[in-house]
Parts: structure tokens; C-alpha cells; sequence
């Protein structure tokens, strides 16, 4: 009988050109289809659910496969580690409906964007956060992320080339915390377009040194003009914490 397994997958995105298998270096998927087919005993597609970029990291991604293996849903975490580097680990795998598509399941996506904002650069948190050594009015920047909290067209927000059907998303969640010098970015949704989490940190950053008040987002956001918001932070700072689907 045929199973479909879901795994929680974690690694540091560092090293690897994103979730999605390129022909310029090598990819998450790449290394775990690798391992899956080991444990499996066979070729075997897997199927992610977020596409990560190249750089950026997760706690909480997912991936479904396929098995006629009759071993507890369980077991699977334990043997994929032992056929995978120590950058990429599952933490965890069950059984899943055998119709369940981890890209088209409806879920709340959890991601943290992570900010150093000292004056000297701290080298362990070169892979981990982006280092910003300006001064940020943090209160600015909650009143900013309010604003992109809610449905909203996020045109303004995505890569040009992102293709979709629709820019229309929603942000049910945009919380920045601070502890001492560390900022935390704390956003959630039902869904997100290409590269819009890093656009959102990227402008807000610019709103926290005074480059434009908190209610020019809203100018942003009604322009649907992605030359209107700011730079898009760099990749190593996000991180996809995780996936909640109602299973």
C-alpha cells in the first residue's frame, strides 16, 4: 500500500542555491531527493513547499513523498539523518493524506527576518543576520509593519518576474521585536509572493533611518510599483520557521 509521508525539513541555506534544484550549484532538494531515494529503496520524487531562495534558511519547510514501506511515519526522520550533511536535518515526519499537496494545502506561513543593528559587525551572525550599523526608529517601523498587516495588493513588494496569477495576499501577522541590539521581524500569512518578505524588512529599514515616514507605505502599497519601495534585504536573514496546515 502506498503512503504519503510529510517531513519538517531545517537546514542553513548558506551553501546550497536555494530549495529548488539549478544548474549553478547544489540545491536542498537536490541533496534530500538523494537521501530519500536511499531510504526508500527507489527513485522518488519528493515535493517541497516553499521554494526558499539561495541563502535564506528554515526551521519548518516541507516535503511529501511517496513509500510502500510498511515502518512507522516516525522512523523516516531518524534514517534520512543518517544519509544527510549536518546543514540539513528532518525534525520530523508523519503520514499525510495521499492527495496532499504541501503547495496547495491551505496553511499559515510563519517567517522571522533577523537584524544585527550594532555599529561593529558580530562574525558569528555574518550567515545569520543582516548587519545594519544605522540608528532605527524602531516605533516608525512598528507603525509601518501595522500598515502591511491585513489583505492587501502587494505588487509593490514582489520580484517583477514572480508570474502569479494575482499579487493579492495576506498578511495576518507583523510584529518587530527588539533585544538590545538584535531586531526580530515576526511575519505571518496565508501566502507570500517572491521575495516579498524582504522587500517589506528592506523598506521598513529605510522608514526606521528617516528616509520616509511610516505613512508612505501606504503610498507604496497603493502604487503597485515595485520601484516605489525600498531594496529588497539580503537573503541571509530570513528564515522560514514554519508551515501550519490543517491536517
Amino acid at each position: 500500500m502506498t503512503r504519503r509521508i510529510m517531513l519538517t525539513v531545517a537546514y542553513d541555506g548558506t551553501d546550497y542555491c536555494g530549495w529548488q534544484r539549478q544548474t549553478n550549484g547544489v540545491s536542498i532538494e537536490e541533496v534530500l531527493q538523494k537521501a530519500v531515494d536511499k531510504v526508500n529503496g527507489r527513485s522518488t520524487p519528493i515535493i517541497g513547499a516553499s521554494r526558499t531562495d539561495a541563502g535564506v534558511h528554515a526551521l519548518g519547510n516541507a516535503a511529501v513523498f511517496d513509500t510502500e514501506l510498511g515502518i512507522d511515519a516516525d522512523v523516516f526522520a531518524k534514517a534520512l539523518n543518517t544519509c544527510l550533511p549536518p546543514d540539513i536535518r528532518i525534525r520530523a515526519s508523519r503520514e499525510v493524506p495521499g492527495d496532499f499537496h504541501p503547495r496547495y494545502g491551505e496553511c499559515l506561513k510563519t517567517y522571522e527576518y533577523y537584524v544585527q543593528n550594532t555599529s561593529d559587525v558580530i562574525p558569528t551572525l555574518r550567515r545569520t543576520n543582516w548587519y545594519v550599523s544605522y540608528q532605527l526608529d524602531i516605533g516608525a517601523m512598528r507603525e509601518g509593519a501595522a500598515i502591511l498587516t491585513g489583505k492587501h495588493d502587494f505588487k509593490s513588494f514582489c520580484c517583477p518576474r514572480t508570474g502569479v496569477k494575482t499579487t493579492v495576499r495576506e498578511v495576518t501577522a507583523f510584529d518587530i521585536a527588539k533585544d538590545q541590539d538584535a531586531l526580530t521581524f515576526h511575519v505571518e500569512g496565508t501566502g507570500f509572493l517572491m521575495h516579498m518578505v524582504r522587500i517589506m524588512v528592506g523598506t521598513l529599514i529605510r522608514v526606521g533611518r528617516g528616509f520616509y515616514g511610516p505613512d508612505h507605505v501606504t503610498e507604496i502599497l497603493e502604487a503597485r510599483d515595485r520601484t516605489m519601495a525600498g531594496a529588497t534585504a539580503p537573503p541571509h536573514g530570513l528564515f522560514l520557521i514554519g508551515l501550519d496546515y490543517d491536517l
